[in-house]
Formats: structure tokens, sequence, C-alpha cells
């Protein structure tokens, strides 16, 4: 090793992200399974009852590849009967319901008044401050119809005192409300979230819940400690969907957004730590099987003098065993800098909550380390296989003269691959009709299709030279050389081109595969959208606006559009989050067009639903099935399917009637109404303008912005393209260690070319021919590779063989390999013959 220190840099290089990106994938996983906020208005209660925020299948064990748990994004109601439950369990001296419902402030501006962190207040029972620090700074408790109780931060913000009056809305135009008091939250002066504190028996009616509340605060008895509290109600509920909540992780019971932001880490973790896992397998064992490949020599005389493969084997694992646990080690502090900034994209995108902190521990470290020791030595050891099991004389041999035929075994896999990659696209055309059957082909058939690009590397590389030999023999002499080079030694030209390859196809049909989906999400909503005006608000919508818009003489139709998330359960028992939208079906097509397939959209009511093709190819759904739902606050449903349509990545996989959606949405809040115009109708925009100004904040737009829409779709956009960053990131270490150590290694070559009167500019211009010949060889059958498994999954989305490829985007992907390639292949070669002497380079070592 410390002769060899430069050629231990690249292998150091590749563990060296190959630990940072696991990290990153460690510590969102390990944030995910423990997020948790200090508790604000439950800071005073020693234990907090709770429904679980994630739908399960009940009494089944799980597979190691089927999720039995989906985040449920609407708050999950607690029994209130389960509070005489607890309150006859002995140490529990009170059980306090706290009751949330939507209570927007409005400001002196008009317009709703929001936290630091953009959530609108909510309001809650008066009683309920018992579970919080809370202590009134002026004024008293809220007594009567129109009393309320405002926190400090929120009073400051809206200019308000006790004894003033102030604006509020309850999901119906803003009422004005006497200030009785203020109150302070002990230790957070800018709480996270502002509160409305009304009167227990208003919340009750404003809530109308039938018997249900968001959570229960237990407080205990003297003398009683917070874990023998939490483990006699626990034993009293014997509810598996109840929690009993201790600690900072009442936050989780307070908070909705990180109770979900939990689930959602976990997956995104998991799906970014699988493909990473493997591509550093491949990296790691590609680097090593290269520097190993520009050892023969060495390998060869250790043989020759007496050294066993076994010892040989050891040595190079004992290499890479050192130089993993450096990278392992240093990629950890790099890999807490990437979460940071991944976290800030994260919040942007919406994907966390803007306050997310990650939880810093010491599993993902050692686990980051683990593994990468383990790629290391399971590399090294694949990749000295073949040195270490040739004759010492063949070795010496295979030394000066690259082999050119490829091995039988090789040839078998290769075939076998090449096979089994056919199998998957004829399997996927004869599946068209199924999304999910198509979408894991086109996973599987781009895996595989790379493997055998890399498997049959050299006669890819030969073929290549066919194709572009002619180019290069363009160039009089250095064109000559760079072809001449390329032909003969097609075994480097295949360790240069794999891993663009690689980056390409991978980069290729991540990325393409989303512009086709967004692209057809876009049109869909185009088409399917026929309402001449939407109303829209921020933070939603009152309901009562759509039967003032239905009252005005230039509509002809306004539906409400309700959305929410729920999970639906699989003809195999997995769990599937669905976005969902509820709508009014006797206006519905006056409206929205969502292209029925088969059934009725109108037979739509609170026992039916419609379902897109998309969706109905994921659960394997007919018009006349049942399937079974949760909702997005956890009510179990098992509707049947009155209608399959098309449009559903523009609008919603799972169509609702309208009050039963609304009726299981946290806010119970429209996301937006859309309007027809009466035929011949005048004066419509004022119209719309007028009832919007009844309710602060509400705007009229001509059309549904596309961003606004399609906002979920383009965070989901975003996570895919992070992996493809990861992916086209990692696979440049490979690409530039692959150039280098190629390059480096033809120090005696570059050496005899001077020798024999070839000058330096020359041996460059031989070294961009072939460099261009890498480039145009990986770009390309990067490109081909990448062709069958984005025919499936534009099969699968729009029906067709071709893909969105918005040129720029390939120019990009395609522009980014060819300089990275160049750069990493032209700076050496450039230091070599500027550094190092021809007669002293004739006779250095390998």
């Amino acid at each position: 090793m410390r002769a060899r220190k430069g050629g231990l840099i690249g292998s150091f290089v590749a563990l060296l992200l190959g630990s940072v990106v696991l990290s990153v994938c460690g510590i969102l996983l390990e944030s995910g399974l423990r997020a948790s906020m200090p508790p604000e208005r439950y800071a005073a209660a020693d234990a907090v009852v709770a429904s679980r925020q994630q739908a399960r299948i009940p009494g089944r064990s799980a597979a190691p590849t089927t999720p039995v748990k989906q985040a449920l994004v609407e708050r999950v109601p607690v029994r209130a009967d389960v509070a005489e439950r607890i309150a006859a369990v002995n140490g529990v001296d009170a059980v306090i319901a706290d009751i949330g419902i939507p209570a927007q402030v409005i400001g002196p501006d008009g317009m709703p008044l929001s936290a630091a962190g953009g959530a609108l207040s909510t309001g809650h029972n008066w009683s309920s401050t018992k579970l919080g620090p809370y202590r009134l700074t002026s004024g008293r408790a809220p007594a009567g119809g129109h009393q309320v109780v405002l926190d400090t931060a929120l009073a400051r913000r809206a200019k308000v005192a006790a004894g003033d009056t102030v604006s509020l809305m309850t999901g119906s135009t803003p009422q004005v409300f006497h200030v009785a008091g203020v109150v302070a939250l002990e230790g957070q002066p800018s709480p996270r979230r502002s509160a409305v504190f009304f009167s227990d028996q208003l919340t009750g009616q404003l809530a109308a819940r039938n018997g249900s509340v968001d959570a229960l605060g237990v407080l205990a008895a003297p003398g009683i400690s917070t874990k023998e509290l939490s483990g006699a109600v626990s034993d009293a509920l014997g509810d598996p969907d109840l929690t009993v909540y201790t600690g900072d992780d009442r936050g989780t019971a307070e908070f909705l957004d990180v109770a979900t932001t939990g689930s959602t880490l976990v997956v995104l973790a998991s799906a970014v730590a699988g493909n990473i896992f493997l591509l550093t397998v491949f990296v790691v064992a590609s680097t090593m099987s290269l520097a190993l490949s520009h050892r023969r020599r060495e390998t060869a005389l250790l043989r020759a003098v007496g050294a066993t493969p076994r010892q040989i084997r050891r040595m190079v694992a004992a290499e890479a065993l050192i130089v993993a646990l450096l990278g392992g080690v240093l990629g950890w502090p790099l890999g807490v800098a990437v979460v940071h900034w991944i976290r800030d994209r994260l919040a942007g995108h919406g994907i966390v909550p803007p306050d997310f902190q990650p939880v810093i521990g010491p599993l993902p470290a050692v686990g980051a380390v683990v593994i990468t020791v383990l790629a290391a030595c399971t590399a090294a050891l694949v990749a000295g296989r073949r040195a270490t099991r040739i004759r010492p004389l063949e070795a010496l041999g295979e030394a000066a003269v690259e082999r050119r035929k490829l091995g039988r075994a090789r040839l078998i896999t290769a075939g076998m691959l090449v096979l089994g990659a056919v199998a998957l696209f004829v399997t996927g055309l004869a599946q068209r009709g199924d999304f999910a059957t198509l979408a894991g082909l086109a996973n599987s058939l781009v895996l595989v299709m790379v493997i055998a690009a890399a498997v049959l590397g050299p006669l890819l590389s030969r073929a290549s030279m066919r194709v572009l030999g002619p180019l290069l023999r363009m160039s009089r002499v250095s064109g000559q050389l760079a072809a001449a080079n390329s032909t003969a030694h097609p075994r480097r030209l295949a360790g240069a081109v794999t891993p663009l390859i690689l980056a390409v196809s991978f980069a290729a049909t991540v990325v393409f595969a989303q512009t086709t989906a967004q692209h057809a999400a876009e049109e869909q909503l185009r088409a399917g959208l026929v309402a001449d005006h939407v109303l829209t608000a921020p933070q939603g919508a009152a309901p009562e606006i759509v039967e003032q818009v239905r009252r005005l003489d230039q509509v002809e139709a306004a539906t409400g559009v309700a959305t929410s998330t729920v999970v639906a359960v699989g003809t195999k028992e997995q769990l599937l989050s669905l976005s969902a939208q509820g709508v009014d079906p006797k206006t519905l097509g006056k409206t929205m067009d969502l292209k029925p397939r088969e059934g009725s959209l109108e037979r739509l009511d609170r026992t039916t639903i419609a379902i897109s093709s998309v969706a109905s190819s994921w659960l394997h759904l007919d018009v006349g099935d049942s399937v079974r739902l949760r909702l997005g606050d956890g009510t179990p449903l098992t509707p049947k399917v009155v209608a399959v349509y098309e449009r559903g990545m523009g609008f919603a996989d799972i169509t609702f009637e309208h009050d039963l959606l609304l009726a299981h949405t946290t806010s119970r809040l429209e996301q937006s109404v859309l309007v027809r115009a009466a035929a011949a109708a005048h004066g419509i925009a004022p119209a719309l303008a007028e009832v919007a100004q009844r309710y602060p904040g509400t705007l009229v737009q001509d059309r549904l912005a596309i961003d606004d829409q399609l906002h979920q779709q383009k965070a989901n956009a975003w996570v895919n393209y992070l992996i493809a960053g990861l992916i086209l990131v990692y696979t440049a270490v490979t690409v530039v260690n692959a150039q280098v150590m190629n390059t480096v290694a033809r120090r005696r070559e570059f050496a005899m070319l001077r020798l024999i009167g070839t000058t330096p500019a020359q041996v460059m211009r031989m070294m961009r021919w072939e460099s261009l010949a890498v480039v145009l060889a990986g770009i390309g059958i990067g490109t081909l590779t990448a062709i069958p498994a984005l025919a499936l999954v534009c099969l699968a989305l729009t029906g067709s063989f071709w893909p969105t490829v918005p040129p720029l985007v390939y120019l990009l992907i395609a522009g980014g390999t060819a300089v990275l390639t160049m750069t990493a292949a032209l700076v050496p070669a450039r230091l070599l013959l500027l550094r190092t002497g021809s007669i002293a380079a004739t006779g250095s070592k390998e």
C-alpha cells in the first residue's frame, strides 16, 4: 500500500462516497423511525393517548418485502368513551380531552394569519389548556358563544388585546368574536402552531365529532411515575390502534405533520438505500477489478515465487479492509453535512416540516462503516479470483498481451441475461394494460440490461469500434493511433465505457420516466378541466362557498373538490397509499371530464367509488368489485367500484362522493371550487370576486394552476431526481476512476510513443480521439440500454411507446458525462507527458 498510494485513491474515493450516501440514508431512516417534536400544548400532560397515524393489516406478520403500514394523512380521532376506561386506572388523577377545529384569525390586512412555519391557527376547547403550561396574562376564560382566548403570539400578530374584538373563520364566513383573554405558553414565546380557545360547549358544536376527540391527556396522581402511568394505561386500553405517548413523543400526538413525516422518510430512505447499496457494490467491484487488472505482472510474479492464491486473496482483502475503514469513517461527517443540505430541500418541497431536525445517532455511522467494509472486501475477493486461479507462467504471459476472447462462463452468463431481458420485455408487451406489472418489469429490465452490458463489455467495445473506427481514422496520425489502440484493447475500452453505460442508462430511465409522467399528468389536467373559473385558498376554501356560487345567475354548475390520501389493501395483502378526491356526481360532468372507460360516474354515492385505470391495475379491480380502504382518518370502508376512468394522473387515483370524503378530512375545507359559466352569461368574474371577498384569502382564477394542482407530483418528481442525481454523482466516481487509472497505467506506452518520434501534441490528440470514442460508445450504448425499460414505462403511463424526452435534459446528461470522461482522461495524460521522462518511464513499475 505504501508503494501504491496512487492506485488506491480510486478505491478510497468510491468507498468514501458510498459511506456518505449510506450515512445519509441511515440518518433519514432513523429520523423517520424516531420522528418527534417537543410538545407544546401537551407539555403539562404526563401521558397522551392518541390513535396511531398508520394504517395496518390486523393480525398479519410482515413479509420481508411487503410493507404492512402506511401513513394516514388526516387526524385519526379517539373515541370519547375511552376516557372513562383511562380514568378508572389506578394512578390516574385526571383525563382531559383535546378537540381541534379549524379557526383562522383574520389579521388587520384582511388575510388569515399564519405562524412562522406557514401553518394557520387552530381552535381548541378551553379545558385543554390544562394539558399545557398555559397561564392567563390578561382577561379571563371564554364563556358564551362569541368569546375566545388567544395565545400571546397570535394576539400580537392580530394587534388585539383582552377586551377587543377579532374576526375568525371556522369553516364559514368570518364572524366577530370578543377576546375574553390572552394566554401565554410557558417557555414558548413563539409556539409552533398558534391556538385559539373556545368554550367547551362551543367547541363541541363547531366540531360535530359525534363522540370522538383528537387526543386524551392524562395527569398522574401524586407519587406515580410516568413509566408506571404509561404501563398501566396501556394495559387498560389493550387496543393496538391506540398509543400512549410520553416525553418528547407527546409532540408526535400533538403535531400531525410530524407523525406523517416519519413514515415518509422511512419510505424515502429505504428506496434510496436499496438503489445505492446495489450501486455501491457495483462501483466498488468495478474500481477494484480495474485496479487489480493493472497489477497483473505483480500478481504473476508473486505466483511465480510461490505465493498461494489464498495468500494473494488475503493480501487484496487486507488492502480493501484498510481503505474501506478509512473511507467509511471519514464518510460519516460528510454524510451529516449532506443530510442538513437535503433537509432544507425536503422542507422546501413540503416533504418534511420547515422546522424538522434530523436525528443524528451512532447506529447509521456503524451501519455505513460495516456495509462499506463488507462491500469492499467482497468486491476485492471477487475481483482477485481470476488472477489467483491461473498458473504463474500463464499469468506472466497474459500480463503482456490482453486476452481478447470471453470465457465460457462469461458467455453463458451474458446469454442468460440477454434472454432474461428479452423475456421481460416480451412479458411487458403482453401485459400492456397492467400498470403494476409494467412498472415492476421496467425496473427489473433496466438492471438486467446494465448488467448484461457490463458482462458483454469487450464484445460491445469491439462492435462499437467497427462503427466508430472510420470516424477516428479520418485523422491521419492521431486518429489512426486511437483506433488501433481501442481495437487492440477491447477490455480496457470496456472498462472505460461500462461506467458511462451505467450512468446514462440509469439517469435516462429515472429522469425520462418522470418527465413522461409529469407531461401525461399535465395533459390530462388540461384536457379534463372543463370549468371556466376556479376558486382556491392557500389553506383550503370554506365548503359553503359552493352554495354561494351556485346561487349566482351566471353559474351553470359549481363543484367543490375535497382532497385527501387513502390507503387501499391490494390483492396480495399489501398496503398502497392513493390520492383521493371528493366531488358531487350531479355536477361533476359539467366541470371535470375524467374520461370514463367503464361504468358511470353518476352512480357515485356514499357506498361506491370510481377508480383510475392506473389504480385499477395496481389493485386488480374492475367495475362491480369491492375494495378494502382506510380513509385519511383511518375509517374503514369497503365500497364498490362503479366506474374506471383514464385521467387519474391529472386528478386523483380514487374519486369519492364529496360529503363522504370531506367529513373524514382534518380541515373540513375544499381544495378548490370549479365553476362552469351559464350560456351567454355576462359579468361572472365580478360576481365570483364578490363572493370570494366574503371569505378572506380566497382567489378567483380563470384556470386551475397546473403547478398548484400537481404539487404532490412535483414533490415526488424531485425525490426521483434526487435519486437520479445520487446515481449520477456516484457513477461519476467510477467514470473518473476508470479514466484516470487507465490513463496512468499507460505510462510506458506514452514513453514508447515519444521515443519513436511521436510529439506530445500528437499523443494528446490521440487521447482526445480515444476519449471521444469512449464517450460516443458509452452514451450510445447507455441510451440503447435505457430504451426498452422506458418503452415499458411509457406503455404503462400513456399507452404508447414514446417517452417525453426534453432535449436540453438529455444534452445535460450526455454532456455532463462527456465532459467528465474527457477531463478524467486528458488531464492525467497531460501531466504524465509533462512530468515524466520518456526513458525513465519505459523502466517504471506498473
